[in-house]
């Protein structure tokens, strides 16, 4: 299977990762609050999260996928929502003492920006918050999905 998506959408990957792991009382309140935001962004599809998968050790890394950049960033300094709530308490509790790392990468792809593929796979990331069709015929190989995405939505 492959995955398509109408139009151009956004790419949102979080993550903290524990320094200080005996330091629980500065890591716990941190990992408490990514699941928190998840709930609220599953409550509530008009914010733009198209889906969420999350992965959680040392490292923990979020994987969203958003309809628009402006929907994330709308959601992230909206002062009644849980983002910058759980973001001043970071700031306040662990600031730069070094004892959790947070980070985030955001990516904005346009039509033909991406390709994708998935085997013995349930729906996933992509083909969670898109739609997805057979990876035969016009999308039976990468090159073919990027030249088939392009021209899906009328970028050749």
């Amino acid at each position: 299977m492959t995955a398509t998506m109408p139009g151009e959408f956004c790419v949102f990957l979080i993550g903290m990762r524990i320094n200080q792991p005996l330091k629980i009382h500065k890591w716990l309140p941190v990992a408490r609050s990514l699941p928190r935001m998840v709930r609220e962004l599953e409550a509530h599809k008009e914010l733009g999260c198209l889906v969420s998968h999350a992965w959680f050790g040392r490292t923990t890394i979020l994987l969203q996928y958003w309809r628009s950049a402006a929907c994330l960033l709308e959601y992230a300094t909206n002062k009644d929502r849980e983002h910058l709530p759980a973001w001043a308490a970071f700031t306040s509790a662990v600031g730069n003492s070094g004892d959790v790392g947070i980070w985030h990468e955001t990516y904005t792809v346009k039509p033909g920006g991406h390709e994708t593929i998935y085997h013995n796979m349930p729906p996933f990331g992509l083909g969670r918050a898109g739609s997805l069709i057979p990876a035969t015929g016009d999308y039976q190989s990468a090159k073919q999905r990027f030249t088939s995405s392009s021209t899906l939505h009328g970028k050749r």
